[in-house]
């Protein structure tokens, strides 16, 4: 995985490196200029994608045991957090996922239903992207296009079709775990590794049983996803090239695609920039529009990152001082 990831850094840098060459970047920092101090907006408008996300996490741990010690204001902040680490630091988009259950833990939550509901959540962000992308492929078919991009739209469809078929297959028949279980239990018996896989596995399949709850996060995700096409309508107003609203989600839908697809490069350097200057286009934006419009992106991207790194470390040396407070009371302690 290191090197899938160093790899996939250098693939991305150079992508990025490659489109700064051939791009006009004074015309680019120009419509960043143009654009001006209300670009700013994008930052709070942020929290209208944490908290669908916040949200539906909360929907999917209601009935677990501790849950009301996680309320919606602590699960929007380690959303926040999670995102931070997928998004800025080498880890494949995975590394937030695990410290999101951390987190969670430091509450009480039981460590099986908390690693169970970010990996049903994991899946069903799998479903709303898919849905996010079919949704902006069909606007943009609506819109006209040639007969070699519309052959091209409809490849993309059919090659990323096993990825909700799996899916579902995953969340409707998931023994993944079951089968660890067992084999776990073949090669060292019964211990506390393998009696961790069976609970984490009967905690999936009873977060999976419960319809309403996966549907209404799903619901919640796709508009999350929905309110990053705001992001693309504003900036190109503000750049003084205005696109309508099914442009906007379509640009939205299949960069955001593009970048779950190549999750392995961190923070999609490269790949983002590649996907709205190559599906912009498509759209009558030029390449330099395109660039100031990942620029824009960028920025709140980093603000709220490296705001959520650092109350992260903030509260990870709180919770480390407590620790060795309470170890030290227990040490002075005679009865202890």
């Amino acid at each position: 995985m290191r090197t899938a990831l160093y790899v996939g850094a250098a693939l991305g840098v150079a992508l990025l490196v490659a489109l700064a060459v051939h791009a006009d970047l004074p015309a680019m920092l120009a419509a960043l200029r143009l654009a001006g101090w209300p670009l700013f907006v994008l930052i709070p408008w942020r929290i209208l994608y944490f908290l669908p996300y916040a949200l539906g996490w909360a929907i999917l741990l209601r009935g677990v045991e501790g849950a009301r010690r996680a309320g919606l204001g602590y699960l929007f902040w380690v959303t926040t957090v999670r995102e931070g680490i997928d998004r800025l630091l080498p880890v494949a988009s995975v590394g937030g996922g695990v410290i999101g259950v951390r987190l969670l833990r430091w509450r009480g939550l039981p460590a099986a239903e908390v690693s169970a509901s970010v990996i049903v959540e994991i899946l069903l962000t799998l479903f709303a992207v898919y849905f996010f992308f079919v949704l902006g492929v069909m606007l943009l078919l609506r819109r006209g296009v040639d007969a070699e991009e519309h052959s091209r739209l409809l490849l993309s469809l059919l090659a990323t079709l096993p990825i909700p078929v799996v899916t579902a297959w995953l969340l409707r028949y998931g023994f993944l775990f079951e089968r660890v279980h067992g084999f776990l239990l073949g090669l060292v018996g019964a211990n506390s590794l393998s009696e961790g896989v069976a609970a984490l596995d009967r905690a999936i399949r009873g977060m999976l049983r419960r319809h309403r709850a996966l549907l209404m996060t799903t619901l919640l995700q796709l508009c999350a996803l929905l309110s990053g096409a705001f992001e693309v309508w504003f900036a190109l107003r503000l750049f003084g090239h205005p696109l309508d609203w099914s442009g906007a989600i379509a640009l939205e839908s299949l960069t955001q695609a593009v970048r779950h697809i190549a999750f392995v490069i961190p923070a999609g350097i490269g790949v983002q920039e590649a996907s709205l200057v190559m599906f912009g286009r498509t759209l009558g934006i030029d390449a330099e529009l395109a660039l100031a419009v990942s620029m824009a992106k960028r920025m709140r991207e980093i603000v709220w990152g490296v705001a959520a790194l650092l109350s992260w470390h903030w509260m990870e040396g709180r919770h480390l001082r407590a620790r060795r407070l309470a170890a030290g009371e227990g040490d002075a302690d005679p009865s202890g």
